[in-house]
């Protein structure tokens, strides 16, 4: 499998470094591998930390900066990054006013996150930890106890950043990120598997003729192989899941997410049976995106993730943001 990359040891800190290149809003700290605003903690001000194993780009560092996180720490490609990196972090974005942790429910990102905010707390940092668990798929899978973090994990950091600017409490904060994951539903399809570079071949086998419904975003295994069928067919199967959780109803942000190998035609073509769909169930995406936010490296496939919007939700969601994979109000 051909890749872009200088040397399988190196494809991480490469990245980082080009990152630094590419965004002065950024600082990056190549020996930790943490992701900084450049700016620095605002005293007073809630700061934001997240992080997860390489390959999901532009999740976490893409959403570093001004209404979204105050500092990301990636891992080796899908490998939970180490509580140091976590403690650098939080001690780095610390402006007196507490720092919110936002954890993808896996196993090794939940471990050393845990460890890492009893580390904190130690050293007098106050530490409040929100997971996110909204992918419907399946309740337990290869990297998990309950259900995986997927798409929602951009709604909550978005969100509570956004209230995080204002200065709001640190409570607050959690209050609200967690308000955010309690709303949302995720449910992913491959159409091909990814190949992590170290392996050099792709994770998992699909014939021509099938996918896999309900995949994890480091290619675990969903609810079932299918044969491959119509985008109108593929996503009620991924819709119908979301609403035997959660209803649908009402105002809906709404995330078709690529998995990295996706055209974007694709992935409207998708939206539009989304749309089509909650139509049907008297829903409303009032807020959407579509694209690359929570990938899987080179994987074919999408992932839909739905939220119920309040009033105070929709607000914070249109908040200004300034970060590379989320822009505008600014």
């Amino acid at each position: 499998m051909k890749k872009l990359i200088n040397s399988v040891d190196s494809v991480v800190t490469d990245a980082l470094t080009g990152i630094a290149a590419a965004h002065p809003s950024l600082r990056v700290d190549l020996d930790n591998k943490i992701i900084f605003r450049a700016s620095g903690p605002r005293p007073g001000k809630v700061g934001l930390v997240s992080g997860g194993g390489s390959g999901h780009e532009p999740l976490h560092g893409g959403f570093v900066g001004y209404g979204m996180l105050d500092a990301a720490c990636p891992g080796e490609v899908f490998t939970s990054p180490v509580p140091d990196q976590m403690i650098e972090a939080t001690k780095g974005v610390h402006g007196g006013a507490g720092v919110l942790h936002i954890v993808k429910n896996y196993t090794g990102d939940v471990f050393n996150f845990e460890m890492a905010a009893e580390l904190c707390g130690d050293e007098g940092v106050e530490v409040v930890s929100v997971l996110v668990n909204d992918d419907v798929a399946v309740q337990d899978s290869l990297y998990t106890a309950g259900r995986r973090g997927t798409g929602a994990t951009l709604f909550v950091e978005k969100i509570a950043g956004a209230l995080a600017e204002t200065g709001a409490s640190l409570a607050d904060v959690a209050r609200t990120g967690r308000e955010v994951n309690e709303r949302s539903r995720s449910f992913g399809v491959a159409l091909t598997p990814c190949t992590v570079p170290a392996a050099g071949k792709p994770t998992f086998e699909l014939t021509e003729s099938e996918i896999e419904l309900g995949i994890g975003i480091h290619g675990e295994p969903g609810r079932t192989r299918a044969a491959h069928a119509e985008a109108r067919e593929i996503v009620r199967v991924a819709m119908d899941a979301i609403n035997d959780d959660l209803p649908l109803s009402g105002d809906l942000l709404v995330l078709v997410n690529g998995m990295g190998g996706t055209p974007l035609m694709e992935l409207y073509i998708a939206y539009a049976e989304v749309a089509a769909y909650l139509k049907e169930k008297g829903a409303t995406a009032v807020r959407s995106l579509v694209g690359n936010y929570v990938t899987s490296l080179d994987m074919q496939g999408f992932s839909v993730t739905t939220c119920a919007l309040t009033e105070e939700l929709t607000r914070l969601w249109d908040a200004p943001v300034e970060t590379p994979g989320l822009r505008w109000g600014r």
